[in-house]
């Protein structure tokens, strides 16, 4: 599967929000509007994984050559994954993310 082929649009499976392909950036891998994802990949972008768990947003990490991430926990299996922050995430989404992982 190609790059292209992977950035698709598509809805949200935990808001239902449609959600288009990113436009700067290579793949979108997690809804700007809730900030929540699929687990889909074992490695970034092979789609390889049948877990197909929500993944939750649970703290924001700093990346010195990828920059802001997200890092996601999938409620059906536990693994955390780092994605890149989009310029159209909700930023109040972010920003609470950040209040809550410095508090604890």
């Amino acid at each position: 599967m190609g790059r292209k082929t992977e950035n698709t649009d598509f809805n949200c499976i935990s808001c239902g929000e449609f959600v288009s392909a990113i436009k700067k950036g290579t793949i979108r891998n997690h809804c700007p509007f809730c900030l929540r994802s699929v687990h889909v990949d074992d490695l970034p972008g092979d789609r390889a994984n049948g877990c197909h768990g929500v993944m939750h947003p649970v703290r924001v990490v700093s990346h010195s050559a990828k920059g802001w991430q997200i890092l996601h926990r999938c409620e059906k299996c536990g693994r955390e994954q780092p994605n890149r922050l989009a310029d159209d995430d909700n930023t109040d989404i972010v920003a609470e993310i950040m209040r809550n992982s410095a508090l604890g």
